[in-house]
């Protein structure tokens, strides 16, 4: 019954936003054609998706093909949401100005009609996030950006000044079609020459066999003094119906069993010291903890044998787990990696002047470097992408981080 009322609501939206939609193009075009071909473009998305999302096997998980469904819908549905704020700002003006001429004294003039103007502009304004989308879904994925930072502690060992580490997260491999463009992002990679490689979960959406294709492009990852990983929520296999427990159990140990083919140390509610000169730092590695998620982690676990005046570098793939444990622990973790939001994938980022996506109602710590009491957590965008196809304004991240002795 709740999946029938999700549906009448899912509906009842868009027919809202194509009415407006449609009603901004009849008043700038009296175009037969550009009307139909509106229509059709339209009623061939919805139905797209619809039916790829009532036949898709969902014992395979969400599979590009799914994907592509949801982007194709996204990109039709989403800019017309421009059109409606804008044209029902111009409805409330409309209805004013005829409960005025209805209180006025003579005759009350009718309702205004629609301005052309006005639907001009909400159709200008809509093309840009519509070419946005489409941007997205070609070439915004593939847009790899190199995030480096500088942070400065005063108790990091001195043998560690000028230490780099580089962070990827969220590969999600089951989400890939383009090899070459995930190979000249894996080089990429690699031409940071960072001491050390941190991977923080997600290597897979569902299934194991996502990552059989790629196995042999991510093994090429390099980093001088070693490579360490923990899991995402998606790798325990989750977000799919599996025929029997043991299945799930199975997939499971051969989405562990990845880490060690690629070449990365699985740490699993775990540390290892990193030595460096006589001197060394602790790093832990969690199960995955998130808030309204999977909360295997065991942060307790991963600290037995480390001491509270080392200096620690903490991964775990939820943010919320830093906002809600983390931060607060009296061991005082000095840098926390982080990924899993993905920053939701779409949003507007200027350097400097504005950093905005609808994540950032979800979680406190959703893109990005945060601090708080001398205590740090980077919130990697993500390597890959799931759900929707495609990135829009939000890319694909590779995180550098140097540190430095005060």
């Amino acid at each position: 019954m709740r999946w029938i009322i999700r549906l009448v609501i899912l509906l009842a939206v868009i027919f809202l936003l194509e009415f407006y939609a449609f009603q901004a193009l009849k008043t700038v075009s009296k175009s037969k054609v550009l009307k139909y071909l509106w229509i059709f473009i339209s009623l061939a998305a919805y139905l797209n998706f619809f039916y790829v999302a009532i036949t898709y096997d969902r014992g395979q998980g969400q599979t590009p093909q799914f994907q592509m469904a949801m982007g194709i819908m996204l990109t039709v549905l989403i800019p017309k949401i421009v059109i409606l704020l804008i044209l029902f700002g111009e409805d409330i003006y409309r209805w004013i100005a005829k409960a005025i001429s209805a209180l006025s004294p003579g005759e009350t003039q009718p309702l205004p009609s629609r301005r052309k103007f006005i639907a001009q502009l909400a159709l200008g304004i809509a093309a840009i996030p519509f070419a946005g989308f489409i941007y997205g879904i070609i070439q915004g994925k593939y847009n790899y950006k190199v995030l480096k930072y500088q942070l400065t502690f005063t108790d990091l060992p001195e043998a560690f000044d000028g230490y780099t580490i580089t962070q990827i997260s969220d590969i999600h491999s089951g989400s890939f079609t383009n090899k070459e463009k995930i190979q000249y992002g894996v080089d990429l990679i690699n031409q940071q020459k960072s001491d050390l490689m941190l991977f923080t979960g997600d290597i897979v959406n569902n299934k194991a066999d996502e990552m059989d294709n790629w196995i042999a492009v991510f093994d090429k990852l390099e980093a001088k003094e070693g490579k360490y990983s923990i899991l995402g929520n998606h790798d325990y296999g989750d977000y799919m119906d599996w025929k029997n427990p043991q299945d799930k159990i199975d997939n499971f140990q051969a989405v562990k069993d990845i880490h060690k083919k690629i070449g990365f140390d699985l740490l699993l509610d775990d540390h290892r010291y990193l030595e460096k000169d006589g001197q060394k730092i602790a790093l832990l590695g969690v199960e995955n903890w998130g808030k309204g998620f999977n909360q295997a982690g065991d942060l307790e676990r991963a600290a037995k044998g480390v001491n509270k005046d080392d200096f620690k570098i903490l991964m775990t793939h939820d943010p919320s787990h830093w906002e809600y444990k983390v931060k607060e622990d009296p061991f005082h973790y000095h840098l926390t990696l982080s990924g899993h939001t993905h920053g939701l994938q779409m949003g507007i980022e200027i350097p400097g002047w504005l950093k905005w996506s609808p994540s950032q109602f979800v979680y406190k710590q959703w893109a990005g470097l945060y601090e708080e009491a001398g205590k740090f957590i980077n919130v990697n965008r993500g390597f890959g992408y799931h759900a929707f196809p495609g990135r829009v304004g939000i890319w694909p991240e590779i995180t550098v981080i140097e540190l430095k002795k005060a």
